[in-house]
């Protein structure tokens, strides 16, 4: 039966859920502190974190040591009373890490993807090698989050125009939940990545901004109003395809890098770039960024970053987004002193002027990004669930 609003159990579920949310982001902390945060009576909060505790979600944390009387008891979110998955698929290495519902990582693994051929295969042995490393059964996982290259079909879940791992082929997804549950979804690589940067990275606290990937692929993540932009086909962010003044356009999208920003800033685009200005062929693009910086070759920096702002331009006159961070391989290369000139390019060409930032995301942020959007999934099934 539909709860009713105002319903007593419909606001303990409200109550319990604004205490757990506080006990994440501000615990641990004693029943008066979260009376005082939360609005409610010291019995109230007392009956609440009794009624989280007997159901596994909160525990005492050790004490706060007071004036007079005994100490106050502290308490948090139980760290064990779920876990999430998240991964990060590439042609090359499946990367799984294992966190507990606070976001603590307690184990990461990396397989070599050829060893199973089958990438159903493949993601539950790295899942199982993560949860043998944490001491943590399969069946206290809540929810999976898988990040890969190419177009999520957003009727489906499954993977298209992922040129550079073929076998992502359509029925990938319904093998991996019928191994792993119901709980696996599969979403752009570079939408994970401005996941984390809005939780952990350079748009902290920012609502409207757009993440730029230069690196192997080009790739590009849209926040609209703190909610990532995915478009009706699931296709928003594949700037690799942009049209580029004086670049050929595509003449068959399934063909792989024959897209006109991708064939401007595209790994051999930016290799020939680079040897134009004197740079050695031999190291990657990455390299060759931070090697020009190094050696103060302003011209190869300028031109990069002129081709760069082409993107950017683009983006910022039709959604606007205030703030463009840099990220992929060329981005964390290039750092702040790219992510500036970038900026003056735009400011040139573009009245919008978005800021140009460089990510501050530490590690892994595709895998990091999987990890956010994993245990949003897990908390909003654990959390509205407590009474």
């Amino acid at each position: 039966m539909p709860l009713r609003p105002g319903t007593p159990r419909l606001l303990r579920q409200i109550n319990d859920r604004a205490a757990l949310e506080l006990l994440l982001s501000r615990g641990p902390l004693t029943r008066a502190e979260l009376g005082e945060l939360t609005g409610l009576s010291k019995v109230t909060s007392g009956q609440l974190l009794s009624r989280l505790e007997t159901r596994g979600l909160v525990t005492t944390a050790g004490e706060r040591p007071g004036g007079r009387g005994p100490n106050a008891a502290l308490y948090g979110v139980n760290p064990s009373s779920a876990y999430v998955a998240g991964l990060e698929v590439l042609p090359d290495s499946v990367t799984a890490g294992v966190a507990d519902i606070t976001g603590k990582v307690v184990a990461e693994v990396t397989v070599d993807p050829t060893d199973a051929g089958d990438p159903v295969r493949t993601v539950y042995g790295a899942v199982m090698r993560a949860c043998e490393t944490a001491h943590v059964p399969l069946t206290r996982l809540r929810s999976f989050v898988i990040g890969t290259r190419g177009v999520v079909d957003p009727v489906s879940g499954d993977i298209r125009y992922s040129f550079d791992l073929p076998a992502w082929h359509v029925g990938v997804l319904a093998g991996l939940r019928t191994l792993l549950g119901g709980s696996v979804i599969i979403e752009n690589d570079v939408n994970l990545a401005a996941l984390a940067e809005q939780e952990h990275g350079a748009a902290r606290g920012v609502a409207d901004f757009a993440i730029l990937w230069a690196g192997i692929g080009q790739g590009l993540g849209v926040m609209l109003g703190g909610r990532l932009h995915r478009g009706i086909t699931g296709g928003a962010g594949e700037i690799g395809w942009l049209p580029v003044p004086g670049e050929p356009l595509p003449t068959d999208v399934t063909e792989p890098q024959s897209g006109s920003f991708q064939r401007l800033v595209g790994g051999e685009a930016l290799t020939g770039l680079a040897q134009a200005h004197g740079l050695s062929s031999g190291a990657d693009v990455a390299d060759l960024v931070r090697t020009a910086l190094a050696t103060g070759n302003d011209a190869f920096l300028d031109d990069l970053a002129d081709r760069l702002a082409v993107g950017v331009a683009a983006v910022s006159v039709v959604l606007d987004p205030g703030l463009v961070v840099l990220s992929g391989d060329v981005g964390r290369a290039g750092g702040r002193e790219l992510a500036a000139r970038v900026e003056e390019s735009v400011a040139r060409v573009c009245p919008s002027r978005p800021t140009v930032a460089v990510t501050q995301v530490e590690g892994n942020p595709v895998l990091r990004g999987a990890m956010v959007a994993a245990l949003a999934r897990a908390r909003e099934e654990v959390f509205s669930d407590t009474v």
